[in-house]
Parts: C-alpha cells; structure tokens; sequence
C-alpha cells in the first residue's frame, strides 16, 4: 500500500476520534479541524511543525484578543477598523520570527477565535487538540508505511 492510503486511513481514524473526544469534553470540533489544517499546511514537519503550527494559531488568538478588546472600547466603526488595519500589520510583521513565520496559522489562530465570539480558552484546547491529532495522523500514517510497506519481488 502506498503513503498516502495508510495517511487517508488514519487521518480517517484519527478524524474521527478527534470528532468523539471534543464533542465528549465540550470543545469546538471545528476548531480542531482548523489545528489540524495548519499543521498539514505549515511549511516545516514534525515535531518543528507541530510547534511552528501551535506558536502561529496561538499568536492568532493572542491578536484577534487584542482586536475584540480595543474595538469594544471603541465608539466610532472607523476607530476599530483602524485597530484592525494595525494589528493584521502586526500579525503579518511577526513573520519575521520563525516561530512566527507561518502567516495563515496566525490568521487561521485569528478567525476561529472570531468565530468563537472570544472563548479563547475552548478555542486554545480545541486547536491544541487539532494540532495534536494531525501530529498523530501524520506519524502514525508514516510509522505503518514503514512497517507494513510490502516490497516488490525484484
């Protein structure tokens, strides 16, 4: 079997139990998924990506925080429009950091936190979860190709 069929089957596994373990402890299944995307997307693998992936979602949330409390102080529409403007200046900026230079992790962190309406604590344990369960999707995946790979007869 190839890479990709053992990646299908226990990223279908691992979906699945992600699935049953957020909804049973109360957290954005979604959100996980959004976790899960960013570390399938983030430009390095492994462990280096795993914590690139969690660094830029969790900066995601930090900004969109920012953005939720400056605009509710704000009483003109222009005034938190502006914050915004600043702020996206900011999460893009960051890049420059490596931990920080994976921008759509950073924008994926930002918009579920949105999306959330600010429950930043469900939203930091669901994406955590996410970026753990596509770890696992990926090493596991790679592990069973290792071992299970069946070598043509030369």
């Amino acid at each position: 079997m190839s890479l990709q069929f053992y990646l299908a089957l226990t990223t279908g596994l691992f979906s699945g139990l992600w699935f049953w373990t957020a909804s049973a402890l109360g957290l954005f299944v979604w959100a996980g998924f959004l976790g899960c995307t960013t570390y399938f997307a983030a430009p390095s693998d492994g462990i280096k990506g795993l914590v690139i992936s969690l660094t830029s979602n969790m900066s995601g949330v930090f900004w969109a925080m920012v953005i939720i409390k400056f605009s509710a102080m704000a009483d003109r529409e222009i005034i938190a429009a502006s914050i915004t403007a600043v702020v996206a200046f900011f999460m893009c900026i960051q890049a420059k950091h490596n931990l920080l230079k994976f921008i759509p992790g950073t924008f994926i962190g930002s918009c579920a936190t949105f999306a959330a309406q600010g429950d930043w604590r469900k939203i930091v344990l669901s994406l955590v979860g996410g970026l753990l369960f596509a770890y696992l999707m990926k090493w596991t995946g790679v592990w069973m190709h290792s071992k299970l790979k069946v070598t043509s007869p030369a």
